[in-house]
């Protein structure tokens, strides 16, 4: 049997054009009684098309429930209007803030983003960023500086533009916007110091390469003051509230002559605070506590706790912004730019 055939008004065969009822730019072009370049203009560039083309365009999308198909514009046009992003948790405010910084820049310019959640494996962020780069994206942005070698050289071969956030890169020709973790754990040290603590301790979870990168700093600093003790406990399990209680209690069993306390980040600060109340022990007079990141509870508990305030949001508005610079093509002298921390003292250190 002869395959069925639709045949227009003139006699020729007319293609199917709504596979599974999906619209077409042909069905809006009919619609409206215009060229199917012109339906294309009117979507992508209204400006080179006459109000009234837009409003015939406009009346045939709306009646038709016309979609652009994402996937043939990136085969016309060699873009995909997508952003790749990368980030440790979705569950970390730390990185919510990031994401809105990233999605204010974005979209002002056209594009969207994808997220990778990595839950600080290594492992889940190869295949993350594998399977990013099967979307065809056109730039990318990372967390951190540490990616697989494989990784970063096919990104390098591919000419994908990359920015890392949250760290400072020293790999040439890198961009990168943050700051430096190591500095920040340095200067927690010396704040330390310079209030009068000589037997300083730290606690830290997760144990991912900036984290790491702050307790070194925070070491060094101590170094440099000529004390070389450094009471700590470190775990590779994931940072919470919870766990920060459950290491200040080992860290003061083992240590109990440890007057001050570098908590690695935020929540690990809160449990090590409800921990030493539940103790009895009074923050600062009996331990110092001293947070990193500056979350809004840190300033509200009681006592306050002092932190390192790291600029999130703007961390992800000013990566997005470079990331669009590279990917037009200008030139960028400032390839790492470094916004910068500060300490937020407060009661507690």
């Amino acid at each position: 049997m002869a395959a069925e055939r639709t045949t227009s008004r003139k006699g020729s065969p007319k293609k199917r054009t709504r596979a599974l009822g999906r619209a077409t730019i042909g069905d809006v072009a009919r619609a409206a009684g215009v060229s199917p370049m012109t339906v294309s203009r009117a979507l992508k560039s209204p400006n080179l098309v006459t109000p009234t083309m837009r409003a015939r365009v406009a009346r045939a999308v709306e009646k038709l429930g016309y979609v652009p198909n994402l996937a043939a514009q990136t085969l016309a046009s060699a873009r995909s209007s997508l952003i790749g992003v990368i980030i440790p948790s979705l569950s970390n405010s730390v990185f919510i803030e990031t994401l809105t910084g990233i999605r204010d820049r974005l979209s002002v310019a056209g594009y969207q983003f994808i997220i990778g959640e990595t839950l600080y494996s290594p492992d889940l962020e190869r295949q993350l960023l594998s399977t990013h780069l099967s979307r065809a994206i056109d730039g990318l942005l990372v967390t951190g500086v540490d990616l697989d070698p494989d990784v970063a050289r096919s990104l390098k071969n591919r000419r994908i533009p990359l920015v890392h956030m949250f760290d400072m890169s020293e790999e040439a020709g890198a961009l990168s916007v943050g700051f430096s973790q190591t500095r920040a754990g340095y200067e927690v040290g010396r704040h330390l110091i310079s209030r009068g603590y000589r037997s300083p301790g730290v606690i830290a979870g997760q144990l991912d390469p900036r984290s790491l990168k702050r307790r070194h700093g925070f070491r060094a600093a101590l170094a440099d003051a000529g004390i070389s003790q450094v009471a700590e406990m470190l775990t590779p399990q994931p940072t919470s509230i919870a766990l920060g209680g459950q290491l200040l209690g080992r860290l003061v069993g083992a240590h109990p002559d440890c007057d001050a306390l570098f908590c690695i980040n935020d929540d690990l600060a809160l449990g090590a605070l409800f921990e030493c109340q539940r103790r009895g022990l009074r923050v600062p007079h009996d331990l110092a506590i001293v947070g990193f990141n500056d979350l809004p509870y840190a300033r509200a508990c009681v006592p306050a706790i002092t932190s390192v305030t790291t600029p999130r949001y703007e961390i992800g508005f000013q990566a997005a912004h470079l990331l669009l610079r590279r990917m037009n093509g200008e030139t960028i002298e400032r390839r790492a730019i470094d916004l910068g921390f500060q300490i937020a003292a407060r009661e507690s250190a």
